[in-house]
């Protein structure tokens, strides 16, 4: 509790007199007073005049903007706070962290006379290196809620108040504002710092609120710009199945609008049914899973999903993240890491012969169409790599070039490398099932090697697959549409083989629409000069020689 006679007569000899401060607060001088006459003497504040010191206009115009939020947020509570003081000469004050006043309330009566002559408006400065041992000065000096009674105040046109003040922090508990309750000596009780710890703590409160609501919306936004910038489709679901948050790209694969999307339930969006797998029944991680699926337009989807099941504390799922890739884009990926590409071009095929140089211009040409390719020869002739140069040099070069020897497979494999399977199809299948060589090839080259020793019982199928360009996998009961360019090879006598029974003939003819016969080295003596000098330069590279 203060004395007042004591304080003044202490104001007296070490704040306007000369008197040097002693080494303790005398009794009867808080401490919290006596350090701050000190820091304010050593700040060379004047006690006896007021420091008029304005923000220039422009500056403070610029710090109004800046708070203006958080003047907005606080006002309401400074008006309460008035509320209970409201004819009892009071002022209350708003201030920035280096006491700035921002807002000021109660400016009428008897006090708005007083508060003129001590500059007491928006904009004035009341630091402790302005205006010495204050209210606002001295909170923020020491971050402590406290009140300054009468001669207590540094500068001595204050000392007929009573300043209650406290701090206002953000949620890393810096102080950022100060809130003053400015009022006559006779209104003031102790009770009075009360109310403005409240309503500092109001202030406070709400302040970090609105930061924490301002992060999570800047987090909003970063995650859905992010989540826009993805090629892959992002769905979450909560718990009923209702679309929380959906990218461009999902609704893009869905083959839907993005106002039918959103807040939608995804069974209204896909018919699940006649899905795969039901991604609502998840409850746990799944990875690349196909899905085939009817959307709510009736157009048939084929997608790869992945899907995270997000857990709350108590272990259950709270929702489920779906990341979709469409079944064609995923395919090229894993053949892409797996190596399926062509790495010849024509310019690699190495010759001056006569025969040499026909073949690699008719296979620039063929290379402009899609039509399918039979490429007879013996076995080193280069069958493969005229192969890789037509799918290097056509539109498809971008997609996989998927190679299959067809007589190296055992006969009973044949059926399910090319045209895959579904999860317990037979026994020692995979969990998942596995896509064939056809779907691998969706969008590319499918180069069927040694043709001619392709099973006659799995021709049938192969045909069909080439006319209609669907394949089933064995087990499944849906058929899937493949866009796949076929170049076959062999080293065999087509002709004898239909001959023969051992190779169909309306098979032959369907892969017999572009023809290319690869000669044997012997059949162009011309290019052996050419070709030992380049594997000479080859190996002789390898070696180091």
């Amino acid at each position: 509790m203060h004395t007042p006679d004591i304080v003044k007569t202490c104001w007296q000899e070490y704040v306007a007199g000369d008197t040097p401060f002693p080494a303790a607060p005398p009794v009867g001088l808080r401490r919290e007073i006596f350090d701050s006459w000190q820091r304010s003497k050593a700040a060379g504040v004047s006690p006896f005049a007021v420091d008029n010191t304005l923000l220039e206009p422009d500056a403070l115009d610029s710090l109004l903007r800046e708070n203006r939020k958080f003047i907005d947020l606080a006002h309401p509570y400074i008006e309460n706070l008035y509320g209970f003081v409201r004819g009892s000469d009071f002022v209350i004050a708003l201030t920035e962290k280096t006491g700035v006043v921002l807002d000021l309330v109660g400016l009428e009566g008897p006090i708005s006379e007083r508060a003129k002559k001590s500059s007491l408006r928006v904009g004035c400065r009341r630091g402790e290196g302005y205006s010495g041992t204050c209210g606002i000065g001295t909170c923020l000096a020491t971050g402590l809620p406290i009140q300054i009674w009468g001669a207590e105040h540094f500068i001595e046109p204050h000392h007929g108040y009573v300043c209650s003040a406290a701090p206002i922090r953000d949620e890393d508990g810096e102080i950022i504002a100060c809130i003053d309750a400015i009022g006559p000596s006779e209104g003031v009780t102790a009770h009075t710092l009360g109310m403005v710890c409240a309503a500092a703590d109001g202030i406070s409160k709400e302040f970090k609120m609105l930061r924490a609501y301002e992060e999570m919306r800047r987090a909003n936004q970063t995650l859905d710009q992010t989540l826009r910038a993805l090629s892959q489709g992002i769905l979450l679901l909560d718990n009923n199945g209702i679309v929380t948050q959906a990218n461009r790209s999902a609704t893009a694969m869905l083959k839907l609008y993005d106002a039918e999307i959103a807040g939608a339930n995804i069974r209204d969006l896909l018919d699940l049914p006649t899905s795969d797998f039901d991604v609502l029944a998840l409850r746990k991680n799944v990875s690349h899973r196909e899905m085939n699926v009817t959307n709510a337009r009736g157009v048939r989807l084929s997608l790869s999903v992945s899907a995270s099941v997000l857990k709350g504390e108590t272990g259950r799922k709270i929702s489920t993240v779906l990341i979709l890739e469409e079944r064609r884009q995923f395919t090229k990926a894993v053949t892409k890491a797996g190596g399926f590409t062509a790495k010849y071009r024509f310019d690699e095929i190495l010759g001056d012969a006569e025969r040499i140089v026909e073949i690699k211009r008719l296979g620039e040409l063929a290379a402009q169409s899609d039509s399918n390719v039979l490429i007879l020869g013996e076995s080193g002739t280069g069958k493969e790599l005229l192969a890789q140069s037509i799918h290097n040099a056509s539109a498809r070069a971008g997609g996989p070039f998927i190679a299959i020897n067809c007589g190296s497979i055992p006969r009973s494999l044949v059926e399910s490398e090319l045209f895959g399977y579904e999860r317990g199809a037979f026994t020692g299948a995979q969990a998942g099932g596995a896509p064939g060589k056809f779907e691998l090839a969706d969008g590319g080259t499918l180069f069927l090697d040694e043709i001619g020793d392709m099973p006659i019982e799995i021709q049938a199928t192969l045909l069909r697959a080439i006319q209609t360009k669907e394949i089933l996998r064995i087990g499944g009961n849906r058929t899937k549409h493949v866009d796949v360019r076929i170049i076959a090879a062999t080293n065999v006598n087509l002709a004898e083989r239909i001959e023969n029974k051992g190779f169909r003939k309306d098979l032959y003819y369907r892969l017999n629409v572009l023809t290319f016969r690869m000669p044997a080295l012997r059949e162009r003596r011309e290019d052996i000069p050419v070709l030992a000098s380049r594997f000479v330069e080859l190996y002789g590279e390898r070696m180091g020689l």
